[in-house]
């Protein structure tokens, strides 16, 4: 029996990591769950699943969530930074499954490993923010990550049983988004409505908005250099919008493996959370004779600069690839909200990260400072309504 620990457990990854659980009952258990703002469906997950500990964002949550577990068994409430923390280090716990959205997974990724847990990371920004600081630790503390992200976990998987030094190149494949077809003269005209719009994947807002720019898969492309040891040239990006096949790795003898099946995240998260073990997932196979063909392009970095953004994040490093994550979020939180345009958040970025005197080989404190910096400055440039 192996018990999990969910940081995000009311998002579509933790929504769908406790449907696994609910198939496969004898394999898995709930040690601590984590959420944020949604308390009601907490609640309901805390009085199914009987977790040790539960986490919510501030003091004011914890509040509102003791009077919906009456008449149940509680677990520890906790909250904010701190809870978090406990949440990943658990003592009970196995395994964590970290889906929180945002630079928010840095700091319990590194709880996590300095407890020791095993960490099933579905979140992207750990490793964008300070990928190196992660690995080294992991390495040190004898940690083990697996990646959850589709496409990082079919690299993961056609990796499985060959020899690291035979890889000589990843093709990292995107869906494309909804605006792949879109003319870019229309773009300032999208609407946060259209954006969240997603034609194959169902995400929580932030990372559908990341997909529709493509800072989705430019942040795929630093966390692939860090997990798999290679350098950002030896990553080429496809679009391929029927999301059949999740990526494919290309081998020094001229071979690629392609890791395949419908777009379902229960397929990667599963293979995190009982690897080497495969479990029955109730899921069909694709329908080749239907789909007929797999079509690949290359993707529009005119449209879509935010790939060229992490290009650059990711060749330079240090505090720059921070500064692009944190410069993101608050653009993305700026389009939601209707004060920014959608061709605006990669203005943003692209600002913040020029404004950045980066330092090349940062303490973590470096980091959270440059994170805290970008965000300003974002914040600051939204304001000047009409110029981004």
């Amino acid at each position: 029996m192996k018990k999990i620990s969910i940081l995000g457990s009311t998002g579509s990854i933790g929504q769908s990591a406790l449907d696994i659980v609910d198939m496969h009952r004898d394999k898995l258990s709930i040690t601590a769950l984590a959420a944020g703002n949604n308390i009601t469906l907490l609640a309901e997950q805390i009085k199914k699943y009987e977790p040790e500990i539960a986490v919510v964002l501030n003091e004011k949550r914890a509040e509102e969530l003791e009077p919906l577990l009456r008449g149940g068994k509680k677990p520890e409430i906790v909250f904010g930074d701190k809870g978090y923390a406990a949440a990943a280090a658990w003592d009970n716990a196995d395994i964590v499954l970290l889906a929180i959205v945002g630079g928010a997974g840095l700091l319990p990724a590194i709880a996590a490993i300095y407890a020791g847990k095993t960490i099933a990371l579905a979140n992207k920004e750990t490793l964008v923010m300070a990928g190196d600081i992660i690995m080294t630790m992991a390495k040190k503390n004898k940690v083990d990550i697996f990646p959850v992200d589709s496409e990082h976990s079919a690299i993961f998987q056609c990796i499985e049983g060959n020899r690291q030094r035979d890889v000589k190149k990843i093709f990292l494949t995107a869906s494309g988004g909804p605006f792949r077809k879109k003319p870019i003269e229309d773009f300032k005209n999208i609407r946060p409505e259209h954006a969240l719009n997603h034609p194959t994947w169902s995400m929580g807002n932030k990372i559908t908005i990341d997909s529709a720019t493509m800072m989705n898969k430019g942040f795929e492309i630093i966390e692939a250099v860090h997990l798999f040891g290679l350098e950002s040239c030896d990553i080429e990006v496809l679009v391929h919008p029927e999301s059949i096949v999740h990526s494919m790795v290309g081998f020094q003898d001229g071979s690629v493996m392609a890791q395949m099946g419908v777009p379902d995240m229960k397929i990667a998260i599963s293979y995190a959370l009982l690897w080497p073990e495969r479990l029955a997932l109730g899921l069909d196979f694709p329908d080749f004779t239907s789909i007929k063909r797999l079509y690949f392009e290359k993707p529009d970095t005119m449209k879509f600069p935010c790939l060229k953004f992490a290009f650059k994040a990711c060749k330079r490093g240090g505090t720059l690839p921070a500064v692009m994550n944190a410069a993101n979020e608050i653009a993305v939180n700026g389009f939601l909200e209707s004060k920014l345009t959608f061709p605006g958040i990669s203005r943003i970025i692209d600002r913040c990260m020029e404004l950045h005197k980066t330092i090349d080989s940062p303490e973590l404190s470096d980091i959270l400072e440059a994170d805290l910096r970008a965000r300003d400055q974002a914040e600051n440039l939204i304001k000047k309504k009409g110029v981004f």
